[in-house]
């Protein structure tokens, strides 16, 4: 395990991707190529519905540096430049966008052995502000997060979470949606690999008194084959299987469909990434 608690988004991190990660709506093509000098390009397009889109990002790492430039069909830039230990044990993450540019943000993170600090700025005239900090250890930690809009003087959004990591599993509690929603999920491995798991969540929504119990897990059929699936209490039931065809080139299949209302078109989604 990595040393120190980690960053508040860590909490959860682990049972949300597996619930989530992987399952597509959509069809996706991406190549990948890397040049000698280091720079890497991904071309990627994405069809939705009828409607389709593309675009070709550029990633660079020098020494302590990385950026990421991004160019999309609807003319949409974006860039990301990282910057490590400006002091050590810091990253430093600058987010520019065109033309909406009042949407870039400057992060600062900070990490020490029984703790993480962030800090972020929105880029613009009345910008709002967002800080996170985790106490604990890699088995054990607390933390809170909060969002300060500077334009109204109000808070935005307040959650804390708890988490307790083992090298074969990890449970964590979330409360969010300014103590409106309670989240418990855990996760456990069945494999030193960690591809095969087992994951449940549940999610309770004080407000309207409706809960949400989900779950999942996945399944490696063989070193190249991985198949997930999951299904919730009102009756969403999803599947998908990835494959990697050749080296680190992955193909993969999704589907959706409501259980209790089989008449309704299933969803399906396919992405082929292709990387040399």
């Amino acid at each position: 395990m990595s040393k120190g608690p980690g960053l508040f988004t860590d909490i959860g991190k682990k049972a949300r991707d597996l619930l989530t990660r992987d399952y597509l709506s959509d069809h996706k093509f991406s190549v990948s190529t890397y040049s000698e000098s280091g720079v890497a390009l991904t071309t990627s397009t994405v069809k939705r519905g009828g409607y389709s889109s593309g675009d070709v990002a550029a990633q660079y790492a020098y020494r302590n540096t990385f950026t990421d430039l991004k160019v999309d069909t609807e003319s949409n830039i974006s860039a990301t430049f990282t910057v490590a230990d400006i002091i050590p044990s810091s990253k430093t993450i600058a987010n520019l966008k065109f033309p909406n540019y009042e949407s870039g943000k400057l992060e600062f993170q900070y990490f020490h052995p029984h703790a993480s600090l962030t800090a972020a700025v929105g880029l613009n005239q009345s910008p709002p502000l967002d800080f996170s900090v985790t106490l604990g250890t890699p088995t054990f930690a607390l933390g809170a997060e909060a969002g300060y809009e500077t334009a109204s003087g109000k808070l935005t959004k307040y959650t804390a979470g708890i988490t307790v990591t083992k090298p074969d599993s990890s449970a964590s509690v979330i409360l969010g949606d300014k103590g409106d929603t309670i989240k418990a999920s855990y996760i456990h491995y069945l494999d030193e690999f960690k591809r095969s798991a087992a994951v449940g969540e549940i999610t309770r929504k004080f407000s309207t008194n409706q809960s949400t119990f989900t779950v999942g897990g996945s399944c490696a059929v063989d070193s190249l084959t991985l198949v997930k699936v999951k299904l919730n209490n009102h009756g969403t039931l999803a599947a998908t299987l990835q494959h990697e065809v050749i080296r680190k080139s992955l193909v993969t299949f999704s589907s959706e469909f409501d259980t209790k209302s089989l008449d309704k078109t299933p969803k399906f989604g396919v992405s082929l990434a292709l990387k040399p």
